[in-house]
């Protein structure tokens, strides 16, 4: 006999692009991990009539509605994943905490951190997630085993790029990530966001920072470019760039960090990869290593593909997916939560405050 397993139903308020990669992660984690749950995708809540019955059909979603308070308080439900502009996180987010729900949400986590610190103690002592989902690419799950271990040593510099060219494109203004009312900010919080999160996860906290933004079209409500200083509690220094006008990348999130032991350098357009210089070689030998990350004895590598076979944006999901369901097992914490996201929160609104003052910031 099979196995019995505890069902999760889930419902999703969102049928965009993110709503896909979700919709995927929920079919096709239990393909690659063994969990003790079975996730059910139950109901799937929309504005465009169209537009849901569409991804329903596509995702096997049983239903759809467009009432996502009604959704939301069903006894039948338990878990809520928030996929959907961000200014209706927090709506969603506090009505699903006080049903007592699973709650999982897009990143940024809110328009603001009062917004962000009340959704974070919501969900207090309840099961939570927030899909920074980079974290999980197995290039940069084996980056923090190598910093953990010891790999890096001292951290001197770390440097951070976001680069995307969505913002050339005139009729992307149109669309929701570019109204404030909507996103909140731009290029902060849709790509800055990620890299603040990756930064923290490798090299501990920020500590101070100085910040400018740069909007590139007239009369566009957020910013399209973001560009900062920082220093981190470790001591070492660090600097971030995010835009939308990096012409020619496409998904362009990459990282390097510089110790007294090493390298390592790693860009999203090659997720496979990671480069790793170690300076205890002789230095005739010092140069980087172009590390394929896919096993063996890589993260991830025994539940996907077999060493050398490449995975792609969408395990990302998936492997996040599991190890909250794997804590959820097992009632340990998840990172990253309400509370991580927070943090981001705090810095990415010190990164605003910073360049409309032109002054460093504390944190």
């Amino acid at each position: 006999m099979a196995e019995d397993k505890k069902q999760l139903n889930i419902a999703m308020v969102g049928s965009g692009f993110i709503a896909r990669a979700h919709s995927n992660a929920f079919h096709q984690v239990s393909h690659f991990f063994d969990l003790p749950f079975r996730l059910r995708t139950k109901i799937v809540c929309g504005r465009n009539p169209a537009k849901l019955e569409a991804l329903a059909r596509q995702w096997d979603w049983e239903e759809t509605s467009a009432d996502w308070q009604a959704v939301v308080a069903r006894a039948d439900i338990d878990v809520v994943d928030i996929a959907v502009p961000n200014a209706l996180h927090a709506p969603i987010a506090l009505a699903a905490a006080k049903a007592g729900k699973i709650i999982w949400c897009e990143k940024p986590l809110a328009m603001s951190v009062d917004e962000a610190r009340k959704m974070a103690d919501a969900v207090r002592g309840k099961p939570n997630l927030v899909w920074f989902n980079y974290r999980r690419a197995p290039a940069v799950a084996f980056a923090k085993q190598l910093v953990d271990s010891g790999k890096i040593g001292h951290a001197f510099h770390y440097r951070s790029y976001y680069f995307n060219s969505s913002g050339v494109d005139p009729a992307k203004g149109n669309t929701w990530r570019y109204r404030r009312s909507d996103a909140g900010t731009g290029a902060i919080g849709d790509l800055l966001s990620h890299s603040l999160d990756m930064a923290e996860y490798l090299n501990g906290p920020i500590t101070r920072l100085s910040a400018m933004t740069h909007t590139f079209v007239p009369k566009r409500e957020v910013d399209d470019a973001v560009a900062l200083m920082a220093q981190f509690a470790n001591g070492s220094i660090g600097t971030f760039e995010a835009s939308r006008f990096g012409v020619g990348r496409r998904n362009g999130l990459g990282f390097e960090l510089y110790g007294s032991k090493g390298r390592l350098a790693f860009d999203l357009e090659d997720m496979n990869r990671l480069q790793f210089t170690d300076a205890a070689d002789v230095p005739a030998l010092q140069a980087p290593r172009n590390l394929l990350v896919n096993g063996p004895d890589h993260p991830y590598a025994t539940n996907f593909w077999k060493p050398g076979h490449i995975i792609g944006y969408e395990h990302t999901f998936i492997a996040t997916l599991a190890d909250f369901l794997q804590a959820l097992a097992t009632g340990s914490q998840f990172h990253p939560n309400f509370d991580d996201a927070l943090r981001i929160q705090e810095i990415s609104e010190a990164v605003a405050t910073s360049a409309a003052s032109t002054q460093w910031v504390e944190l």
